[in-house]
């Protein structure tokens, strides 16, 4: 696949550039995998058939977002056109639990399922510490799921707001799904792992996660989505997940973003909340060269509970866009929503976090509060917290703000013996520990931990 696009240093109009975009998106097709008749039932295979069929029609009427589109102003995607991407070559066999060591949680032993490049690996993965009355597992091996047919076409693909570029862009190329299902009343204390692993190699490849959470009533579930690469190189991970809370369900979700720096990472997160559900998300973003996730929760039932935790930590040429939208439907809906970017070098944070309350979401209470902290001269940051409320018995806030190292706290820890880098080190961690400390996996705390101790502000000067 070799797309030639117009150079945005050249004049062009509108009309030649929106075509290239089609192009490219209508090509990125090309690149999807095959579905294999004797990997899947007979009822599951015709029910993705169906879907990559109809996902495949909807890319083809579709271009690739630009800067002219109000929901991309702040992310040029132009880096991404000039990629020729292929579907990787590379196979799971080719990876081992070696090159995945650094990756592995010790929390979540007997419960990590590994997908490379968007395709299960079952030598990569361990299920044999679940929980009762839990499934975990991928598209091809559903003899455990109750009714699995049935749940895979009544949930997969069915959320609200999936009908946007990068989403049918998956739904008409991906070729396996990670598969978590909690039956009514079960408890699942203990962490899963969904590990998504790309092979970075001198190809650019794209590939195409998936991942589809079934809570059902009176349940709980905590899992890790998890996104890393092997080798050195360029690819482009488009990843969808849904996610189902039923009635009184409670679901903690942690995604982190450790890419490589060349990276290209979109992601889609949908949530749908039955009446007295609770869902929390941790999202934790790292790498990429374009990185943007967007998140969507649809608080379907009364007296829903979300949680939105973010933390973004960027350098160099980096740009992180993170995107939420947190829809009420029903009265006694609260939500609660913290997001911090860390932004150091000519790297770049966006954040839209928006709040829709209609007139039949009476009493909810929503708390938006976006944080920044500048840490180079260089760096930028785009903030947009919105909230559209028709309803007018609710308790509605949001915030955001921009800030550089404190000079003066810098000096109150130099005067007690701490040296400048060190001083400025444990400002940055003070700010994104109020993140960092709501993992429920200790190891990811102590990693993050690690990694934000070597962030330091000490060669910047404003």
């Amino acid at each position: 696949m070799t797309i030639q696009v117009s150079s945005p240093n050249l004049p062009t109009n509108g009309s030649t550039v929106k075509a290239d975009r089609a192009t490219y998106l209508s090509a990125l097709t090309d690149c999807r995998g095959i579905l294999t008749d004797k990997a899947f039932q007979p009822e599951v295979l015709s029910t993705l058939q169906t879907i990559r069929t109809q996902a495949t029609s909807e890319v083809r009427s579709l271009s690739m977002p630009s800067k002219r589109d109000e929901e991309w102003r702040f992310t040029d995607l132009s880096p991404m056109l000039e990629m020729d991407f292929q579907s990787p070559d590379v196979m799971s066999s080719s990876i081992t639990l070696d090159d995945l060591a650094s990756f592995v949680l010790p929390e979540t032993s007997g419960r990590r399922l590994v997908f490379v490049n968007g395709q299960y690996a079952p030598d990569l993965s361990e299920t044999s510490n679940m929980a009762a009355d839990m499934v975990a597992t991928n598209l091809t091996q559903l003899e455990a799921l109750p009714n699995s047919a049935e749940l895979i076409a009544t949930y997969l693909n069915s959320q609200e707001g999936l009908e946007k570029t990068f989403t049918a862009l998956n739904t008409s190329s991906f070729t396996d799904a990670a598969i978590v299902y909690v039956g009514k009343n079960v408890a699942a204390e203990l962490p899963i792992h969904l590990l998504f692993v790309s092979t970075a190699s001198e190809q650019a490849v794209i590939s195409h996660p998936r991942c589809l959470i079934i809570a059902e009533a009176n349940s709980e579930v905590s899992f890790v989505e998890d996104y890393v690469a092997v080798g050195d190189g360029t690819y482009f991970t488009n990843s969808v997940t849904e996610i189902w809370a039923k009635e009184n369900a409670r679901i903690t979700h942690t995604r982190l973003q450790r890419d490589r720096p060349t990276a290209f990472h979109i992601g889609k997160t949908v949530v749908s909340q039955a009446k007295a559900s609770h869902y929390t998300c941790n999202a934790i973003n790292l790498g990429g060269k374009i990185f943007r996730h967007n998140l969507e929760v649809f608080q379907a039932g009364e007296a829903t509970e979300t949680v939105l935790d973010g933390l973004t930590l960027i350098t160099g040429d980096q740009l992180a866009d993170t995107h939420s939208l947190i829809q009420y439907a029903k009265p006694h809906g609260t939500s609660h929503q913290v997001y911090k970017a860390i932004v150091d070098g000519h790297a770049h944070s966006v954040f839209n976090g928006k709040v829709t309350v209609p007139t039949a979401a009476q009493l909810t209470n929503a708390a938006q509060l976006n944080r920044n902290l500048l840490l180079s001269p260089k760096g930028r940051i785009d903030t947009k917290p919105q909230l559209e409320i028709v309803a007018d018995n609710v308790k509605c806030t949001h915030g955001a703000t921009v800030s550089q190292l404190d000079s003066d706290e810098v000096f109150y820890l130099q005067s007690r013996g701490i040296d400048a880098e060190r001083a400025q080190n444990l400002l940055i961690y003070a700010f994104a520990a109020e993140i960092i400390q709501n993992l429920p996996v200790p190891s990811l705390r102590d990693t993050l931990s690690r990694f934000v101790a070597t962030m330091t502000g000490s060669s910047t000067t404003f």
